[in-house]
């Protein structure tokens, strides 16, 4: 669920729907974070992995094309692309009206909600602005959640914090200077899943947040989004989809 950020971390080139012996396949270059598990990460040998990978891996694959991604922190990543670093964003992005403004969207490729989580002896049961009254609230910078958090938090009294990555965000949380998280459900869920992470406990959804997740395109490039709508629609119809999601997911999440 994203916005933009600010200088490119790194290029990984990954040869991806390899067509052999076909020297004329069509090339695409392909923005991520890598910040953002389970959906895009870096492994500790630098590699990127999660379901916005596996997921342009498929597409490109489906439109036979050779596709190398471009890691790129999250709050440059819109000027990125209009400048021509990249093609198109995987990166869990969520289509909003105001980022209609500066790029095209495909159609959705899963839907997701905000959520909150707290430390487990956290007095907090609800996501409600006016049950966070007094506390301490962080969220990732230029984000759906960040937004969100500014506009009914903040005037509801609470104090939010904004962060460049998640992972800073939680590693406040749990070094007791945030009394909360909002972000994503699927991503606070899946890091939630691992054993030290009993500290901490699912607050709820937050009403009315449910989004819809798109592939960014420049808005000139209608072609490319074209292709990248009938690959994603592909994809669902061949059971594609749905194996990639199983890997990371108990639940639907289209």
């Amino acid at each position: 669920m994203k916005i933009s950020r600010w200088l490119a971390c790194a290029v990984i080139t990954a040869s991806i729907g390899l067509i052999a012996g076909t020297a004329s396949a069509e090339k695409i270059k392909i923005g991520t974070e890598g910040a953002y598990p389970p959906f895009n990460s870096l492994t500790a040998d630098g590699k990127l992995e999660g379901f916005d990978i596996d997921i342009a891996n498929a597409l490109c694959a489906q439109m036979k094309a050779d596709c190398e991604f471009v890691v790129q922190d999250w709050d440059g990543i819109i000027p990125a692309l209009q400048a021509g670093k990249f093609d198109a964003i995987v990166a869990s992005m969520s289509i909003t009206e105001e980022r209609k403004k500066q790029v095209a969207f495909t159609n959705k490729y899963y839907t997701t909600p905000l959520a909150v989580v707290a430390l487990k002896d956290s007095d907090l049961t609800s996501t409600e602005p006016a049950a966070m009254k007094g506390k301490t609230v962080g969220a990732q910078a230029s984000t759906t959640q960040s937004i969100y958090a500014q506009d009914f938090y903040t005037p509801a009294g609470a104090d939010v914090k904004q962060y460049p990555t998640q992972e800073e965000a939680v590693q406040d949380m749990l070094n007791g200077r945030l009394d909360a998280i909002i972000s994503d459900k699927f991503v606070l869920t899946d890091w939630m899943k691992t054993a030290s992470n009993d500290c901490c406990k699912l607050v709820g959804d937050v009403a009315g947040t449910e989004t819809e997740t798109g592939i960014a395109v420049r808005q000139d490039d209608n072609a490319l989004r074209e292709k990248l709508n009938a690959a994603i629609d592909a994809i669902v119809a061949d059971g594609t989809y749905k194996k990639i999601q199983a890997k990371y997911f108990d639940f639907d999440i289209y």
